[in-house]
């Protein structure tokens, strides 16, 4: 299984569908009971779930996204995010670390992140800045 491949279809589809809240193409990468968890400290959810409960929160989103850490069958991915919400703008700064299952979607999903308010960009030479 290429993994660092698999990883970067993943950062690919994020970095077009999350602008544009296409829960649809980011769906698609996950087995149908994967284990998505949005911090490490809640429960995990079903992707499209979680996705349609807050895309419809989010409007005028900007991410980016680093180049893939692999290691056997998993990944990390840094993201950097900004939108605006009800209580106003806000940044999330963090990794996803993902497994990937036998036929290549992920299996598990896990995000370590930071907030701030307002939109802050990510600094100079963070990541490798795919967006």
């Amino acid at each position: 299984m290429d993994v660092f491949g698999l990883a970067r279809r993943w950062r690919d589809t994020w970095a077009e569908a999350w602008p544009r809240r296409d829960v649809e193409a980011i769906t698609a990468l996950y087995e149908p009971h994967a284990a998505y968890r949005s911090h490490p400290l809640r429960e995990a959810d079903a992707p499209r779930a979680y996705l349609e409960r807050v895309f419809a929160e989010a409007d005028a989103i900007e991410c980016w996204f680093g180049e893939p850490l692999v290691a056997a069958d998993r990944a990390a991915v840094e993201w950097w995010g900004s939108w605006l919400e009800s209580a106003g703008e806000l940044t999330l700064a963090g990794v996803t670390v993902l497994r990937f299952g036998a036929r290549g979607l992920v299996a598990e999903h896990v995000d370590y992140w930071a907030e701030i308010p307002g939109r802050t960009a990510p600094f100079p030479g963070w990541g490798g800045l795919v967006s």
